[in-house]
């Protein structure tokens, strides 16, 4: 059931959430029929027809599930038809330019095709897509202009062979922040987070985890909401049991997903449940601010 006026919805793709909405008291929409045709790659037929069954679904903020789906985000942001700078947390770049189209892998790529869209900064990278060979399919003309920055962490990789001049560590990474929040001001932002990007002692998801804290992140989202115009954004990335329609879907994500640990989802329900209650609601606003805080 949809409430009027409201500014935020979960779009249920997988069911893992269910627990955690209720606690929040947004909106939900029941979407598990388009899991499994869109989980880690989708068709370009399916996506045009998703694209119109959940048009009149969208809000400016939306909770929905693994970052297996997380190439949806450039759908979200189609509702905003004015110039936007994108903000986004992620332990990948995202940025991968080889097909499919639509994946979990290359999805800025899609973002960066709007024309209203300034500008991309990715917080947090620490995967091997950094480095020779992969950073060979990274979209190079975006990084040149600039259009596209990564911030990764030192941490993971001392010696970067790309992004060298925007690299991040523990020690340093607010300031960095906070002086790239200066330049934004006045500007309208869209903020996009990948749980991913969270350490995996207090997230759980189906990919590599990076080295942001809770608290990190809560800081962070203050920080834009204080410096900044935030006009939108979107949280994915809690595990779930991955379901494909295709095969191509399981063959490839087979690869490039993680094994997971015995005992890793009974871990993953609490440690994930209480991480969105703190910050969903920082990001979406201050209305559900009170269901969390009772937790």
């Amino acid at each position: 059931m949809i409430i009027g006026g409201s500014n935020q919805i979960h779009l249920d793709l997988d069911g893992e959430l269910t627990a955690t909405v209720s606690m929040l008291q947004i909106p939900s929409v029941n979407l598990r029929n388009w899991g499994p045709k869109l989980r880690f790659s989708a068709l370009n037929h399916e996506v045009e027809r998703f694209q119109s069954e959940v048009a009149r679904h969208l809000r400016p903020f939306i909770l929905f599930g693994s970052g297996d789906f997380h190439h949806l985000s450039a759908i979200w942001l189609q509702w905003i038809q004015k110039p936007i700078s994108l903000l986004s947390f992620d332990n990948h770049p995202d940025w991968d330019v080889r097909p499919p189209r639509w994946g979990c892998g290359g999805w800025i790529n899609r973002a960066l095709e709007s024309r209203w869209l300034e500008s991309v900064q990715v917080w947090g990278c620490g995967n091997f897509e950094l480095n020779w060979p992969h950073n060979l399919f990274a979209p190079k003309k975006a990084l040149q202009s600039g259009r596209l920055q990564v911030f990764p962490w030192r941490e993971r990789y001392p010696k970067l062979s790309i992004c060298r001049e925007g690299a991040i560590s523990r020690d340093t990474w607010r300031d960095t922040f906070l002086q790239q929040l200066s330049l934004r001001r006045g500007h309208a932002l869209y903020v996009t987070i990948d749980l991913d990007c969270l350490n995996a002692g207090e997230f759980h998801s189906n990919w590599e985890h990076g080295l942001f804290t809770v608290d990190d992140l809560a800081w962070a989202i203050r920080q834009v909401r204080e410096n900044t115009t935030l006009i939108g954004g979107d949280m994915c990335g809690a595990y779930s049991a991955p379901v494909y329609a295709r095969l191509t879907q399981r063959v490839a994500s087979t690869f490039d997903h993680p094994q997971q640990s015995p005992g890793f989802v009974s871990e993953a329900m609490q440690n994930n449940h209480s991480a969105i209650l703190k910050l969903w609601p920082l990001l979406a606003g201050a209305d559900n601010q009170k269901a969390a805080n009772n937790q």
